[in-house]
């Protein structure tokens, strides 16, 4: 099972491909032009969502849910940018389940307030690999894929003990 982790922004969206239960396949980020319009930086958005999945086949998405910040523009923006990653997702036939930043911290690091540099070390140590390079954006959409497969193991074993 492939799962397709999002870290949502407008002017950078971070993706990772993991695969099921603990391996990474790819990850990057989506970055749109700023010097475009909205709605086609949304377009742009889309676009590159469509290769990823057609590229990597994902079975399903994880995307971090919005986290509402003082900058009010913003939050509107990643909202609608959001609505253009679920259009995607719902028109490719995937599912997609939301974790809050919080919900995310606390699956990879034990802890809800984890710091960024403490996730890194964590997806390092989960990975095993000793440097996570490219932008934050990449590094949290792998979080993000990986909490959703960590929620999957979990609910596979409370599954079984139902049997």
């Amino acid at each position: 099972m492939r799962i397709l982790g999002i870290d949502p922004g407008f002017g950078s969206i971070g993706w990772a491909i993991v695969e099921y239960p603990l391996s990474i396949v790819d990850f990057d980020v989506i970055e749109t032009d700023k010097l475009k319009q909205f709605d086609d930086r949304l377009l742009e958005t889309h676009n590159s969502l469509i290769h990823i999945i057609n590229k990597f086949n994902p079975d399903c998405i994880a995307i971090e849910r919005l986290f509402f910040s003082k900058n009010t523009k913003t939050a509107i923006d990643v909202a609608k940018c959001i609505g253009a990653i679920l259009l995607t997702a719902k028109l490719s036939g995937l599912t997609y389940t939301e974790y809050t930043p919080s919900q995310i911290k606390q699956a990879i690091a034990g802890y809800g307030r984890a710091t960024k540099n403490q996730m890194k070390k964590m997806i390092m140590n989960i990975f095993k690999i000793d440097e996570l390079t490219g932008p934050d954006d990449a590094s949290d959409a792998l979080a993000i894929a990986v909490c959703h497969s960590l929620n999957l193991v979990n609910y596979r074993k409370i599954n079984e003990k139902k049997v």
